[in-house]
């Protein structure tokens, strides 16, 4: 059962306030992001597609899976995107010491530094804490090491195989408003409902004259 709500109480953010859930503007804009990737076919498919949109977005790399495939980790670079860490190989922030917790990220923040080949793209310390789990403790000594901790306002909730690819659609169709931030998955777990969802989201507040950007510095 899923417990995580389609869109973020008030209450979180008022709990979590060094905590960046959303980016309020007068424009009409919104931060989509995608976090688990790269993964081979499905984050190719999701800059394709944003492409299409002239849509940019915020990419949370797992450390693991840039190892594993840095010529789509650049590719995300190439296309104008930004990226944020998502830690080394995704581990659960209430179950790990902060210690274990901070080297874990950092290993991650290395080896996406390492593998940048565009010499004048600056990566940025965005972080995401997985299963959007992390002790105050954590968050305090990450804000310290300079890193914003970026949660969210909408999740699609799209890596839930119970949650239908259409309700996975409506979750952001119905919910999103200006300024807010948007999570998707370029996972395999999540590739059937976000591959749905994703194109009709972009063609949905596109046609109502919302831009799509990448979170800023």
């Amino acid at each position: 059962m899923n417990l995580i709500p389609v869109r973020t109480p008030k209450s979180a953010k008022s709990l979590f306030p060094d905590l960046v859930w959303d980016l309020p503007s007068k424009e009409k804009v919104i931060y989509l992001t995608f976090d688990d990737g790269p993964t081979p076919i499905i984050t190719d498919w999701t800059l394709d597609v944003l492409k299409q949109y002239n849509a940019k977005a915020t990419f949370f790399c797992i450390g693991k899976n840039v190892e594993a495939h840095p010529d789509i980790f650049n590719k995300i670079i190439a296309d104008g995107h930004s990226i944020g860490n998502h830690t080394y190989n995704h581990i659960k922030g209430w179950t790990t010491s902060t210690e274990n917790y901070i080297l874990n990220i950092e290993k991650a923040q290395k080896v996406m530094s390492k593998l940048i080949q565009n010499s004048e793209f600056r990566i940025q310390n965005y972080f995401r804490p997985p299963y959007g789990q992390i002790k105050p403790k954590q968050a305090k000594t990450l804000i310290q090491l300079g890193y914003k901790i970026i949660m969210w306002m909408v999740a699609a909730i799209d890596w839930d195989a119970s949650v239908s690819k259409e309700k996975c659609l409506d979750n952001v169709v119905n919910n999103t408003i200006s300024g807010d931030i948007v999570v998707f998955h370029d996972s395999i777990k999540a590739a059937n409902n976000m591959q749905y969802a994703l194109p009709k989201v972009l063609e949905y507040f596109s046609e109502k004259g919302f831009k799509f950007k990448c979170i800023p510095e």
